[in-house]
């Protein structure tokens, strides 16, 4: 090899070639993990009793729209974080414009309400299980994601592993609504925001340890 041939080489980088997986081998996992979370709360919770009447009211859909919202934003994130060089400007706008609405919404709503019930509206009847609830819940999807992205090529490692952990669990919450009775956007906007955050948190901590490659 001569001189030119090695600062040419060197100039254009290694070639490092990511062989994307098919829309099957990333979907059925995914899918697979979905099915097991909805059982553990079919199973392990049990449908609201009055399922069907919440869902003709908005807040069920407040309530599900906002997790759905989150779960496709932390989709996306985690799409980008494992393309190297992929830009994270949308990602970020499109996790964070649920969160603020669902902010603003459920101030709005405590502004709006009598002061005696203003309490009963934050808290809830469930705040101190239902982020637990969401996090176990989403640890089937949670796993399916890690899986996923470890064929992929991150660089960015905790990132990546957070984006695993949140998209989880949103998607986890989503399910979990078909068993919560609660209604407050005040409620879901902290309490199912910080059942999410649970594994996004676990996911920054293990990224780098179980997505190098």
């Amino acid at each position: 090899m001569n001189t030119d041939d090695l600062i040419g080489m060197l100039s254009s980088g290694p070639d490092v070639r990511v062989q994307r997986p098919s829309a099957r081998v990333t979907l059925l996992p995914l899918a697979a993990a979905l099915l097991v979370s909805s059982i553990i709360v079919l199973a392990g919770l049990g449908l609201r009793a009055d399922l069907a009447q919440a869902a003709s009211l908005p807040p069920f859909w407040i309530k599900l729209g906002f997790s759905v919202a989150l779960a496709a934003a932390g989709a996306l994130a985690l799409k980008r974080l494992s393309t190297p060089g992929a830009r994270s400007a949308a990602p970020a706008f499109l996790l964070s414009a649920p969160v603020l609405l669902i902010w603003c919404l459920g101030a709005t709503t405590l502004w709006q309400a009598a002061p005696e019930l203003r309490a009963e509206l934050f808290w809830g009847r469930t705040w101190r299980t239902c982020p637990l609830l969401i996090a176990l819940i989403s640890l089937p999807l949670f796993g399916a994601a890690l899986h996923l992205v470890r064929g992929l090529a991150p660089t960015r490692l905790r990132l990546a592993g957070a984006a695993a952990g949140f998209g989880a669990g949103a998607a986890a919450a989503a399910v979990y609504c078909l068993h919560c009775p609660e209604a407050s956007a005040a409620f879901v906007g902290v309490w199912y925001l910080s059942g999410m955050l649970v594994p996004a948190m676990l996911g920054a901590l293990i990224g780098p340890r179980v997505l190098a490659w």
